[in-house]
């Protein structure tokens, strides 16, 4: 479950049916829970997180080809702000606030009746609540990705990933992963920024039901204890999720289910640090929780 979300977090961002502009909100929030150290222990803290998200993509430049295949350049930039209300141990070990913010610019292009590429550049902060924003703190980010299309809305691809995670360019594979069924039965899977599917059932032009899991999380690069550092929060949730759709344009998703696992914990800014955490079982948590969230989305 450790793993840098970073390497391809700009691919995820935006992406979704790139010709649209869109504006979509969020706001999750996980009840509190007991923390776990490395050693699966409970260390007399807890916490909880809430989250408020917001993203916006305008494309400048749209083209189908003959294919039926999209050309696209488009900009998009998106902000996430959590709040940890931690306590005992668990304060100590982790930070109150986090905020992460994003600006990239981005490229479709059909390369033939089935393939496209897509390229990413772009930059990102991010920052605990506590730290003065400075280089540190700024991360640039990029890639390339060949997707393949295949029947029935599934698309699949793979590429490289730049970024500066560890202070200085490193690549890191890259992959794409979306189908999407539109019938009466709903069906997702997408593998961009984290990991989402779900599957549900059309009940009407107004509302969607469904069944989702997904992956998420945030990151902070600071100075703690004189040393560069990544503080790390991933989370794993599962529910059920009423989605109103009004009109073509808006649609607003409730989802209330289970954070199953929710990772929390530094190390060090190096690569040496976060393979030696990869590979033992360095692994402090917060317990299963309940889990909320509600957005908005508008496409214009």
């Amino acid at each position: 479950m450790k793993f840098i979300l970073a390497g391809v977090i700009l691919f995820g961002l935006f992406f979704a049916k790139p010709a649209n502009a869109q504006i979509s909100l969020k706001t999750e929030y996980i009840m509190p829970s007991s923390y776990k150290d490395e050693n699966n222990k409970k260390v007399g803290g807890k916490g909880d997180l809430k989250v408020v998200q917001a993203s916006i993509r305008i494309p400048f430049f749209y083209k189908i080809d003959t294919n039926n295949r999209i050309k696209t350049w488009a900009i998009g930039t998106g902000g996430s702000y959590a709040i940890m209300k931690n306590r005992d141990k668990a304060k100590e070990l982790c930070p109150s606030e986090i905020i992460n913010a994003q600006i990239g610019l981005i490229y479709l292009c059909p390369i033939g009746a089935k393939w496209s590429m897509l390229a990413i550049a772009g930059i990102g902060l991010y920052s605990d609540r506590s730290s003065s924003v400075s280089s540190r703190n700024i991360m640039a980010q990029g890639g390339v990705i060949f997707i393949r299309h295949f029947k029935s809305g599934f698309d699949a691809g793979t590429g490289i990933a730049i970024n500066t995670t560890f202070g200085y360019p490193m690549a890191f594979p890259a992959f794409y992963l979306n189908w999407n069924s539109e019938s009466r039965f709903l069906f997702n899977v997408s593998l961009l920024d984290g990991l989402c599917a779900s599957a549900g059932i059309r009940v009407n032009q107004s509302l969607h039901l469904k069944i989702i899991a997904e992956m998420n999380g945030m990151m902070a690069l600071v100075k703690k204890d004189g040393k560069d550092m990544i503080f790390t929060q991933q989370y794993t949730i599962a529910g059920l999720q009423t989605e109103l759709l009004i009109g073509k344009s808006l649609s607003i998703p409730v989802t209330i289910g289970i954070s199953a696992y929710r990772n929390a914990f530094y190390q060090e800014r190096s690569l040496k640090a976060f393979f030696k955490a990869t590979e033992g079982d360095y692994d402090p948590h917060f317990s299963p929780a309940t889990y909320f969230s509600a957005g908005i989305n508008y496409k214009f």
